[in-house]
């Protein structure tokens, strides 16, 4: 009997592996998080998955409860006898802490990847890594999808005549290059300087936007702080419009209100961590269909290149 493919989620990225499970027309796993009074919980799963391939999906953004759920439904899917463990991580938590920029701090990333190899992952499948390297902190392979095979097409549909990219951070340059010459347009970079996390104490535009309509990308969206400098600067060198798109929606403290606040047009981003409340400038795209893609391609030992920008033209 051939091995079956069985979707799993963690509590909550439900929203989005339902919608994963629904593309590849089958249901959602049946799974238990059991929770004690002492705030303990237990995944039991209520089905069989000796030999089968497992996708267990969850996203560790905080608190860290998502994180250790998932170490332990990975760790119940190894006791169980599954054939092989593919933790499906969306947004990849503790991925802005990659190296040792100061004395004496974790190299959390690091430590992440050594939890989900040491309780039994044979593969890791997420998105938009902050720092693109964090893949090689693993010894088991990840297949790390790209955000933008998402945005391009809503970029495409808007059809900007005077379209022109832009980097809010020196950190993004690569991944903007990467779109900006797909679109065989300019780039510029929004170059700040911090005072401490999550404040920004200078930003330079390097680069000429007068008269464009400019795309800023990033990966993640926390404060919103950097994108709402980053909007104001651009239009007061002369930018017509600012869009930006972020693929990890974090969104914490004041994010709701800088982004309500700010001179974005709009804010687009995906769905690897579910909105918190409304906003009418942010809009929300779906990466179920590309994940189930990748799922399936990994069951059928096919190639994923073509879910790449590279790929795409």
């Amino acid at each position: 009997m051939d091995p079956a493919v069985k979707i799993f989620s963690g509590t909550k990225s439900t929203y989005l592996a339902e919608k994963i499970a629904k593309s590849l027309g089958k249901p959602l796993g049946d799974l238990t998080i059991q929770k004690f009074s002492d705030g303990e919980f237990q995944p039991v799963f209520n089905e069989s998955i000796r030999g089968d391939y497992v996708f267990l999906v969850q996203s560790t953004f905080a608190p860290a409860d998502n994180l250790m759920e998932l170490l332990m439904m990975i760790d119940a899917a190894r006791r169980a006898s599954a054939g092989y463990i593919t933790a499906v991580i969306p947004y990849f938590g503790f991925a802005r802490q990659d190296r040792k920029d100061k004395p004496r701090v974790s190299i959390a990333s690091k430590l992440v990847a050594n939890l989900l190899t040491e309780a039994g992952a044979d593969r890791v499948m997420t998105m938009d890594l902050h720092a693109p390297q964090i893949q090689g902190f693993f010894d088991i392979p990840v297949d790390h999808l790209d955000g933008s095979a998402i945005f391009i097409p809503y970029i495409e549909n808007l059809r900007m005549q005077n379209l022109i990219f832009a980097s809010p951070d020196v950190g993004s340059t690569n991944r903007v290059r990467e779109v900006a010459k797909y679109f065989e347009a300019d780039m510029v970079i929004c170059d700040k300087q911090r005072k401490r996390a999550n404040e920004i104490a200078a930003m330079t535009v390097i680069g000429d936007v007068s008269g464009r309509d400019v795309v800023l990308i990033d990966d993640i969206c926390d404060t919103a702080g950097t994108l709402s400098k980053s909007a104001q600067i651009l239009k007061e060198r002369g930018a017509v419009s600012v869009r930006a798109f972020c693929t990890h929606p974090v969104l914490s403290g004041n994010a709701y209100r800088n982004i309500e606040n700010s001179q974005l047009e709009e804010l687009v981003v995906c769905d690897t961590i579910p909105i918190r409340a409304e906003c009418d400038k942010i809009k929300i795209l779906s990466t179920a269909e590309l994940f189930a893609v990748a799922i399936r391609n990994t069951f059928e030992n096919k190639s994923i290149s073509s879910l790449f920008i590279h790929g795409r033209k």
